[in-house]
């Protein structure tokens, strides 16, 4: 198993003095207790906040609004309007949709935002 540099998570050589991907002095370089890359990021979006707007107004869209998914709340927005106008079974379908995405999000099978961040509990 290699070591990778702390500041940016490239795969360093045994003997670099400097990281060749952000240019980071080696010298002082530590790696993790793994030693893999640390570069899993927390977002500052909640998994609860994004879990309870997926259950209450997830045929909105809002919950993934919130993510940073705007195509998906997008399309989940116009399945919602469009549908009343047209048959009424949209909003239906829209707020199934979202509630299993609230749901899926609040026992952590979605725990990431569209940046890939994960969410915060």
């Amino acid at each position: 198993m290699g070591k990778f540099c702390t500041n940016c998570g490239a795969k360093l050589e045994e003997n670099q003095d400097k990281c060749v991907s952000c240019g980071k002095d080696l010298k002082d370089n530590k790696t993790d207790t793994n030693n893999t890359p640390n570069t899993q990021k927390k977002s500052s979006k909640s998994k609860v906040c994004a879990g309870l707007l997926g259950i209450f107004l997830g045929s909105l869209g809002v919950h993934n609004f919130y993510l940073g998914f705007t195509s998906k709340a997008v399309a989940q927005l116009l399945l919602t309007l469009v549908g009343w106008i047209a048959c009424g079974i949209g909003p239906m379908v829209a707020s199934i949709w979202g509630l299993i995405e609230g749901i899926m999000i609040l026992t952590g099978n979605i725990n990431k935002d569209s940046d890939g961040n994960e969410l915060i509990d």
